[in-house]
């Protein structure tokens, strides 16, 4: 694990736009910390046309560097303490319409890093994000600022980054400090990633499918990294395949094959599952969050299942955890016009237990109950509401679960409709008053989301008056 950061071990999943239900772009993943109190909040950065000298600091190193003049305008989910634990922005979507989650904490073997060293004060997770998304226009651009970024300031860890656009979805895998490879998901195919280095076969003949850094086929010649016989394995030169693998990584993305592929047998252990799928089947936002807030549902593994042995339940670790303080997907659609194509479906509470609300991300600013969140409890934040739901579900798994899964199931259908309503009305508004528009309906959406909730809230709370082993019947006892 990595000194001194807030990631922990994040799961992701990509799906190019013809593997997926309706020809969206759709990129996700699960931002996991160590402490599962860390409040984040959700805001938006304008755009910015001609301000020099502009830069960012991290607050965890002495990186430090001056932007470009001009941006387009990020939303994003830092850090609500940033100045002690770094802005961590974690995901967005900009005004060109470019997607960037970042990142997965990804780990190098000792062999390739004895060689090319993490660099101390070099550009990390903490500031990787609003030092990248603001000035790209496209998925391939953005894997090339990272690239030029981290051969200009080097990488402290390693990290995998998601990128996308309308067309492309990009994986960057970061394993040295200034080696990497970065692979595009062929459009009818998904991948699912669990912090191992993930990538496999490298094409070096075919850079509309690979990008990599200067020098790294020689890098491995000069320093004999290549285990294989023939051919060049990312996977297999950089990354690690040990026992925490085989537990804690492999295993999830097994799941997620599981799941996409029911008719594949696999082994959780196996370290060389694929990278990039496919399945018979079209994949919806639906089956992305179904998968990044499971823990082995309706497996021996599942630490719910009251038929699984203890050791089955604990051997491998959950894909949604309590540790899970936003979990993302990032669509951008290709049926609506473009200038309200881009969706960020954001979950603030355990994504095994609360609904994803959809943003649409060309906006002005971010509701007040998303953007203005309290260090500690604070019932009117969307963070502490949605976490403190899903620890009374929790509390009372059991009894709980299926009122969550029913309220859960009104959740899409309700906010599946009100996507369609807002497309349909979007289409009379264009310019600022289309994005103060967007902005006036993400408020709608999560308004009614949190009066659900509300309700939800009370259901439970009257239900569980009733669990109390505070009871006595003394018709019954008597």
């Amino acid at each position: 694990m990595k000194k001194n950061h807030l990631e922990d071990a994040c799961t992701s999943v990509l799906v190019g736009k013809n593997a997926s239900i309706d020809g969206s772009t759709m990129i996700a993943r699960n931002d996991d910390t160590f402490d599962p109190i860390n409040p984040q909040k959700f805001v938006m950065h304008p755009a910015v046309e001609g301000e020099s000298g502009r830069k960012v600091k991290s607050y965890l190193n002495k990186f430090e560097a001056e932007l470009p003049a001009d941006n387009y305008k990020w939303p994003a989910v830092p850090n609500v303490d940033y100045k002690t634990l770094g802005y961590y922005d974690e995901s967005g979507i900009n005004g060109a319409n470019v997607a960037m989650s970042a990142t997965e904490s990804t780990y190098g073997n000792e062999r390739a890093l004895a060689f090319d060293p993490l660099v101390k004060d070099g550009m990390d997770e903490d500031v990787i994000v609003r030092m990248v998304l603001p000035f790209v226009d496209s998925a391939k651009s953005a894997v090339l600022r990272t690239a030029d970024l981290i051969k200009q300031f080097g990488a402290p860890a390693g990290n995998s980054l998601l990128f996308s656009d309308k067309d492309d979805i990009w994986y960057m895998e970061i394993v040295t400090g200034h080696h990497w490879v970065a692979q595009r998901i062929p459009d009818d195919c998904y991948a699912v990633a669990a912090n191992r280095v993930s990538i496999q076969q490298v094409d070096f003949n075919d850079p509309s499918q690979f990008m990599w850094s200067d020098g790294i086929q020689e890098f491995v010649e000069e320093h004999h990294l290549n285990t294989d016989k023939t051919g060049f394995d990312f996977r297999h030169i950089f990354g690690t395949t040990n026992l925490k693998d085989r537990h804690y990584n492999t295993s999830r993305v097994w799941f997620g094959h599981k799941y996409f592929n029911p008719e594949i047998e696999e082994d959780p252990e196996d370290g060389d599952l694929p990278f990039i799928m496919k399945t018979d089947h079209k994949i919806n936002v639906d089956d992305i969050e179904y998968v990044l807030g499971s823990h082995y549902n309706e497996t021996p593994f599942d630490p719910y299942s009251p038929y699984a042995s203890e050791d089955d339940k604990h051997r491998y670790r959950p894909i949604g955890l309590n540790r899970t303080q936003n979990s993302h997907v990032l669509q951008i659609r290709n049926d609506v016009p473009e200038e309200f194509s881009a969706i960020m479906w954001l979950c603030v509470g355990f994504p095994t237990f609360t609904p994803y609300i959809p943003f649409y991300t060309n906006m002005d600013e971010t509701p007040e109950s998303y953007s203005d969140v309290a260090p500690k409890f604070e019932f009117k934040n969307a963070y502490w509401m949605y976490n403190a739901l899903s620890m009374l579900v929790e509390s009372h798994y059991t009894e709980f679960i299926q009122d969550d899964i029913d309220y859960l199931t009104e959740c899409r259908q309700e906010l599946r409709t009100a996507i369609a309503e807002t497309d349909k009305l979007a289409k009379d508004h264009s310019g600022n008053d289309l994005s103060a528009f967007l902005t006036k309906r993400n408020n709608q959406i999560v308004d009614q989301m949190a009066q659900k909730a509300h309700q939800m809230f009370a259901d439970l709370y009257t239900k569980g008056i009733r669990l109390s082993k505070l009871t006595f019947d003394m018709d019954a006892n008597l």
